[in-house]
């Protein structure tokens, strides 16, 4: 018993350390919102920093490739749709923040 209290206090001291970017936040703040917009963008950055590594013709082909008209094209396309849903998300959820504080609890 001692030995296993030991080990998940270990363990947790060891995620502690080695994950300190991960720290809990609310979707209902706006700046989280918009920061799930770079998820993309941070996974092909550590696609190409890991095939680079491998080999740089297949990553030079992979930038050249991201940056061709019709990639570019439907990124900032992605963007522009990924903009106004957070819009939209954003204009919900106060939307029902606004119904529970009126509706629910009768402030």
């Amino acid at each position: 018993m001692l030995q296993s209290r030991a080990l998940v206090i270990a363990l947790i001291l060891l995620l502690s350390t080695t994950l300190p970017e991960v720290q809990s936040k609310s979707l209902f703040e706006k700046e989280t919102r918009r920061d799930l917009l770079a998820i993309p963008e941070a996974i092909a950055s550590y696609i190409y920093e890991a095939v680079n590594k491998v080999s740089t013709k297949v990553s030079q082909f992979f930038l050249d490739t991201v940056q061709s008209p019709t990639v570019v094209a439907a990124r900032q396309r992605v963007v522009k749709e990924a903009t106004k849903f957070s819009i939209m998300l954003e204009q919900l959820i106060e939307k029902m923040k606004n119904l529970w504080y009126t509706r629910i609890l009768g402030y």
